[in-house]
């Protein structure tokens, strides 16, 4: 007589079940049982980590009146941000670890190091107001990053809830290193009020619901018509011409562009709608 199959232990069932949800997920899994890898990825995480030492260096340079380094030191931070979730994307090697490391970054990256940039070119001579628009400006970068944790399931992927914490950073360091470019040699005494301004705005529109477009759903991989590679080409000319005078002003439509969509919309009877309608798969490796 053939011996009957044995019935599957309910932990192995379990096992074979989270295996299979963490597949769905794309999360890596390590060994038989099915369970999601905790160690650390060295790749992603190590652009995380220089992005991480860019904002920490423009804090020292900001400390040291060296205001040119401090503001191109953001910037680096900010292409180094841009690329860790897409490294992790390319290598399959997402974590949860890494989407909460690339939050602590960017709360120093461009949280902290813009503000201090800022407050040390021209706030300082404000007093309390000075410090307090700084401050703004830290707690808005903070709010924002928090609640885009929180709300990443919910909000549409095409749209970020609120100014992102870069273009907020290259808003305010952008301001200082066209002001410090010699050729226009502007004193922060004659600016401080409109670094004012431009601090608490940064600050008061990333904790803001007013949609900026994400670019996430542009396709690279899609033909192109051959006017806009060379669109792209001077562009990048004109950038290496002068790139003070040119970041800055881009980042101002940048920063204005959430609320021109979202008063258009809203005078044609339609909002904007934050709330995803459509289902776009979760990454969690994407944190701004």
């Amino acid at each position: 007589m053939a011996p009957l199959p044995r019935r599957r232990k309910s932990g192995a069932v379990k096992a074979s079940f989270a295996r299979f949800k963490a597949r769905r997920a794309g999360v890596p899994i390590d060994g038989p049982r099915g369970r999601p890898r905790r160690g650390i990825y060295l790749l992603p995480n190590a652009f995380t980590t220089a992005a991480l030492f860019g904002g920490f260096y423009a804090i020292v340079m900001a400390m040291n009146q060296r205001f040119d380094h401090a503001c191109w030191a953001v910037f680096i931070a900010m292409v180094l941000d841009s690329l860790d979730g897409r490294v992790a994307r390319l290598t399959n090697t997402q974590s949860e670890f890494g989407a909460q490391y690339d939050s602590l970054s960017d709360m120093v990256s461009f949280g902290a190091a813009p503000a201090l940039v800022i407050y040390e070119w021209s706030l300082r001579g404000l007093g309390k107001l000075g410090w307090i628009a700084a401050f703004v400006y830290c707690a808005g970068a903070a709010l924002r990053l928090a609640r885009f944790n929180t709300n990443i399931e919910v909000v549409d992927k095409r749209f970020f809830q609120g100014l992102p914490s870069p273009a907020a950073a290259a808003l305010v360091v952008g301001f200082v290193m066209m002001m410090t470019d010699p050729d226009i040699n502007i004193s922060p005494r004659q600016a401080d009020w409109i670094s004012w301004a431009i601090a608490l705005f940064a600050g008061l529109t990333m904790v803001t619901n007013v949609p900026f477009y994400s670019f996430k759903d542009v396709n690279f991989r899609k033909s192109v018509p051959f006017i806009v590679v060379f669109l792209i080409a001077l562009a990048l000319a004109l950038l290496a011409i002068d790139p003070p005078k040119v970041l800055w002003p881009l980042f101002v439509l940048y920063g204005l562009s959430g609320y021109a969509v979202y008063f258009w919309r809203l005078a044609k009877g339609k909002p904007v709608s934050i709330v995803q309608t459509d289902e776009y798969p979760v990454d969690p490796s994407e944190r701004r």
